[in-house]
């Protein structure tokens, strides 16, 4: 592996505005929301809950899956760079600020339609409720591609998401082809079950053909492969270099070159399980790209994703990395 290349990791994924509002109950209901679920709307219905929300408190952050594992290594010191498609419009230039607030280079292209956001609402129990307008996301093509920067780049990371359209799937297959080439690392995420299911057999072709490392939760690795999460991180690692199978609460299973290793969970005090897995990844990421032996990234990323559900939001906190150094020096320093 050619360690000077410009960046550690290259990501493509969804950029989305996370626009969060706090409601009452009474809000949800005379908007016919269900609470709790993710509603996917389209630009209309965005539109009209944007207006009946315009004289409340909002709070911006950069969302979507991919990019939020892109924040965490960014927030983690690592060296991260992020494509995808946002508008020529006031959320996609929010979009881009925030990132590079979190230490993310924009590799983002623009297109004349919306900025996907997603309107979150919080209701005083503290529940999301989820309305997603994907926008200018879905309209990322394989000549977006940043060729150049995918070549310079140590590990690319995508998630199972760039899979609902048809220009997004090319784009993934010719940058996958791109990174093969160049000998760049492919870090495959399935990021959700709904999304396995619909590719199911999408995913297993790019596992055995493409990927080299796979991150999946307990959920998707058993969609994935027909078996309970113990088989199915088996039976996934003798497709790739480092299958990661995680668990939310329980353990963390890793399977690499015939080995099984089980990595106990952080507790925590869960305030927010969003962006839990997506910052898992992350925290995982940082310990290969830190070359730590995979127990020790398994704890790193347990321990990321409880300190992310500690607090509202997607995102990591800003002391992330004073955290993880702490951690890490306690653990390196003991038999655990």
């Amino acid at each position: 592996m050619n360690d000077t290349r410009q960046f550690d990791v290259f990501g493509m994924g969804n950029p989305l505005v996370d626009i969060l509002v706090h409601v009452e109950e009474e809000f949800l209901i005379a908007n016919k929301l269900s609470k709790g679920i993710m509603h996917l709307i389209d630009a209309e219905r965005r539109r009209r809950l944007l207006e009946l929300l315009k004289d409340r408190i909002v709070q911006l952050e950069a969302g979507g899956s991919c990019p939020n594992t892109m924040e965490a290594l960014g927030m983690l010191g690592i060296k991260t760079v992020l494509t995808g498609k946002i508008g020529e419009d006031e959320y996609g230039l929010a979009f881009e600020e925030l990132i590079q607030k979190r230490n993310v280079t924009s590799f983002l292209r623009k297109e004349t339609v919306p900025t996907g956001t997603s309107i979150i609402l919080i209701t005083p129990d503290k529940e999301r409720t989820m309305n997603t307008y994907l926008g200018a996301c879905r309209e990322f093509k394989k000549e977006d591609l940043p060729r150049q920067i995918i070549e310079n780049s140590r590990f690319f990371y995508f998630t199972g998401y760039m899979w609902d359209t048809e220009n997004q799937k090319a784009a993934v297959t010719e940058a996958v082809s791109i990174a093969k080439k160049k000998s760049v690392r492919i870090i495959f995420d399935a990021a959700d079950p709904f999304a396995v299911k619909r590719y199911r057999e999408d995913f297993l072709q790019l596992i055995k053909n493409d990927a080299d490392v796979v991150l999946a939760n307990a959920q998707e690795s058993e969609l994935l492969t027909g078996e309970s999460i113990t088989k199915a991180a088996r039976i996934l690692g003798e497709h790739v270099e480092i299958a990661v199978v995680k668990n939310g609460a329980k353990h963390t299973h890793i399977y690499s070159g015939g080995k099984h290793i089980t990595v106990s969970s952080f507790k925590a005090d869960v305030m927010d399980t969003t962006g839990a897995g997506d910052n898992f990844s992350a925290g995982f990421i940082y310990g290969l790209i830190k070359g730590y032996p995979l127990h020790i990234c398994g704890k790193i990323a347990s321990f990321v994703a409880s300190k992310t559900i500690e607090k509202i939001g997607a995102q990591v906190p800003d002391d992330i990395k004073e955290h993880v150094e702490i951690m890490l020096e306690k653990i390196l320093s003991s038999s655990i």
